[in-house]
């Protein structure tokens, strides 16, 4: 199993931080995985594919554990950490 850990900083209120997440929902769906938001945090579901978002007030973390029928897809951990991070750098900014 492998773990991506993603923390981008931000000076948006709570809520806009999470609304701007959007970009981030919509590249989970390429992926087959959905976020499941209760109040300002997700469990991402999806097959071979889980985690979560937390959005405070300062900063946005995304935790993802890639299972092995995802790395099995060819789901490489490194450039999925690296597509994240840009997402939410853009998003967030």
């Amino acid at each position: 199993m492998a773990n991506i850990r993603v923390q981008q900083p931000h000076q948006l209120s709570q809520a806009k931080a999470k609304e701007a997440v959007g970009q981030f929902e919509e590249m989970l769906g390429k992926y087959r995985a959905k976020l499941e938001w209760n109040g300002f945090s997700a469990k991402i579901k999806g097959i071979g594919v889980g985690g979560d978002v937390m959005v405070s007030d300062r900063e946005v973390t995304v935790n993802v554990e890639l299972g092995m029928m995802a790395r099995a897809a060819g789901i490489d951990a490194e450039k999925l950490k690296g597509s994240i991070a840009r997402r939410l750098q853009e998003a967030l900014v």
